[in-house]
């Protein structure tokens, strides 16, 4: 599966339990694939952003924090695909190709986010890296401890494969 920026994912229940970070959000009903992903590719690591959605409960959280400090740079409101979704930011986390279970799919087609909020979910995502680096850190799961995690199963992935 060649895994590209922009598109929606679903993944693994195996993932959750392998990642064993409690701020994670969890796949809604086990077995069932939601929620959707937007994705970022970085190298090898993938970045998973989630959509929900309950946009009600997550407009009442941006409202709350930019009455509280002026703008929200962890949840988006956006409208995709004709219905409007909450954009989290904050519950992104990393992993690797292998914890995809499948592509979103659309129409008969791979999902993927209009271009224009795709390069805005991006840039909000490189903000969010950009002020964690400065010591702001607004994810809720150990993204470090989850990419390191997954860096090591790609090594040992790699090694395995080159002994072969």
């Amino acid at each position: 599966m060649k895994i590209k920026t922009g598109y929606l994912y679903h993944i693994k229940d195996e993932f959750f339990d392998i990642a064993n970070d409690e701020n994670l959000m969890t796949n809604h009903e086990r077995g069932k694939a939601r929620p959707t992903y937007f994705t970022i590719k970085d190298k090898n690591i993938l970045w998973f952003i989630p959509l929900s959605s309950k946009v009600e409960k997550y407009k009442k959280i941006v409202d709350k924090k930019t009455k509280k400090y002026g703008f929200c740079n962890t949840i988006l409101i956006k409208k995709i695909f004709d219905e409007e979704s909450a954009i989290l930011l904050q519950n992104a986390f990393p992993a690797i190709e292998k914890y995809i279970n499948h592509v979103h799919m659309r129409n008969g087609k791979p999902a993927k986010v209009p271009p224009k909020i795709e390069k805005e979910i991006e840039s909000k995502f490189r903000e969010l890296m950009l002020l964690k680096k400065r010591g702001i850190n607004l994810f809720f799961a150990n993204i470090d401890k989850i990419k390191e995690q997954m860096l090591k199963e790609l090594n040992n992935t790699c090694l395995e494969n080159s002994s072969i």
